[in-house]
This record gives structure tokens, C-alpha cells and sequence, in this order.
């Protein structure tokens, strides 16, 4: 699995982002949850481009006429709905410009469903108001204006208010993420030197950039290898948890 959470590098938004140069140069942790989750990050390639309909851009499969609260999943005593299927979908090509499959959506689903799920027994608390309206602010300056992010949320079938839906729920599941798994994700003074050394400077010498000292740039050093590792023990525990989950893919053309 490419990443915790779906589509972008949501943690980004719940770093703290270094100042200047450094924080351009030193990549986040490969996708991821969170999902998530608007700060583009270096992440893995990216897989193919899912096949779409023509007319709506969507996967294969996935179209727009299809009933609003059609069954896509059972998961456990709950349901995927189709909607959310689509929504996520429209979503992935709002920020890449493509979306993937539909079994694909569907285990992102299926692995948010399993973080909501956790943060939800722990009594996780919501994002308060302030906190979502920056995360919104920080995903809109993603777009070159206020005015094409509008043309290209309308363009693939979202709304404003399901755009701040979808980054609301990706804001709660990589904070729960980085909550649970932040304690066990140390990172030594040697590491941080390694990463340093071998990708953080070659970086910048590749680019003809000067590199700053090490004691300038630690601490964004040492956040990145520490997103890394959080992201590394969220896919473990994912990968361990999913084969004792109930799901049952509801066919296309089925109903609900």
C-alpha cells in the first residue's frame, strides 16, 4: 500500500514546516493516511492512471448516475456507500489528476474505515474549527488561485463543503495515526546524521545548492525520519489488521 491515508501526504499539513530552503529540500515521508492526507510530499511513484468513462473522468465502472447511498462494501456491521466511492474518486483527480481503480478505492476505504474505526473506540477528539479551517487554507494554496481551485473541484463533481468534508476526515485520521504511533517512533542522533549525509546534502550538491550545517536543518531532519517511521509502523499495523476484516465487495449492477 502506497500510503496510510489516501491520495496526498495529509500528514504534511500536521508538521511543522521548517523555514526556507531546508523544508523544500528534505522529502516527507513516502506515501500516506491517511490517510490521508494537501502538501504534495515525496512520495513513491505514483500507480497508473485507473481506466475512466469518458464522460465523467471516473474509473471504469464508477459512474455518476448511480444511486446516491448504493451499497459498494459491507465492512463488518457498516457499508461503503457508492457515493463515498465516487467521492473519493473525484477527489484523487482534484489533487493528481487521476484516480485509481475501483478495488483500489475500495481497500482505501476499507483501511480508513479501520483507522476511523480505532481513533472512534479511543474517544479521539475532532479537530476543533480552527484547526480545520488552516487545513482547508493550506490544501487551497495548493492551486495557483482561490478561483481555479474552484473551476477544478466543480470540474470533477465535488462541491466546497465535500472538499472540506474529505480534508476534515483526513486531518482526524493522521493526527490518530501520528497520536498512536508517534511514541514508539524514535529516531537516533545517527540517523539523523545518515540522512544528513546520504540523501539530505546530495540533494542540494545534485541542484548546485550550498548546504547548510547540520544543527540548522536537525530538527526538520529528525521530523521527517520520525513522519517515516510513523508511516512504517501505521502500514505494519494495516497490514496485519486487514485479513481479520469482514468485507464483502458488492458487485456493480447488484443494488444495494
Amino acid at each position: 500500500m502506497r500510503s496510510v491515508l489516501f491520495t496526498v501526504g495529509m500528514l504534511g499539513l500536521l508538521v511543522a514546516a521548517a523555514p526556507g530552503r531546508a523544508r523544500a529540500q528534505i522529502q516527507k515521508p513516502a506515501e500516506t493516511p491517511a490517510a490521508t492526507e494537501p502538501q504534495s510530499t515525496g512520495s513513491a511513484p505514483a500507480s497508473p492512471a485507473a481506466p475512466t468513462t469518458p464522460s465523467s473522468g471516473l474509473p471504469a465502472g464508477i459512474k455518476g448516475n448511480e444511486p446516491i447511498d448504493g451499497v459498494a462494501a459491507r465492512i463488518e456491521d457498516d457499508i461503503i456507500t457508492q457515493s463515498e466511492v465516487r467521492e473519493l474518486a473525484a477527489f484523487q483527480q482534484l489533487v493528481e489528476g487521476k484516480s485509481k481503480s475501483r478495488e483500489e478505492l475500495l481497500r482505501e476505504l476499507a483501511d480508513q474505515w479501520l483507522i476511523r474505526s480505532e481513533a472512534t473506540e479511543t474517544k479521539y477528539a475532532k479537530p476543533s474549527t480552527a484547526d480545520m479551517d488552516r487545513a482547508y487554507a493550506e490544501f487551497v494554496k495548493q492551486f495557483p488561485s482561490p478561483e481555479e481551485f474552484k473551476k477544478r473541484y466543480a470540474e470533477v463533481g465535488l462541491s466546497e463543503a465535500a472538499v472540506r468534508r474529505i480534508i476534515e476526515q483526513q486531518l482526524y485520521l493522521s493526527r490518530f495515526i501520528d497520536y498512536r504511533f508517534r511514541p514508539s517512533a524514535q529516531v537516533s542522533d545517527k540517523q539523523v546524521e545518515d540522512y544528513y549525509l546520504d540523501e539530505f546534502s546530495p540533494q542540494l550538491k545534485a541542484h548546485d545548492e550550498p548546504i547548510p550545517p547540520l544543527d540548522d536543518v536537525e530538527d526538520t531532519i529528525r521530523e521527517v525520519l520520525i513522519q517515516r517511521a510513523i508511516n512504517d509502523r501505521a502500514n505494519k499495523w494495516l497490514n496485519d489488521t486487514r485479513p481479520s476484516l469482514k468485507i464483502d465487495i458488492v458487485s456493480r449492477g447488484s443494488g444495494s
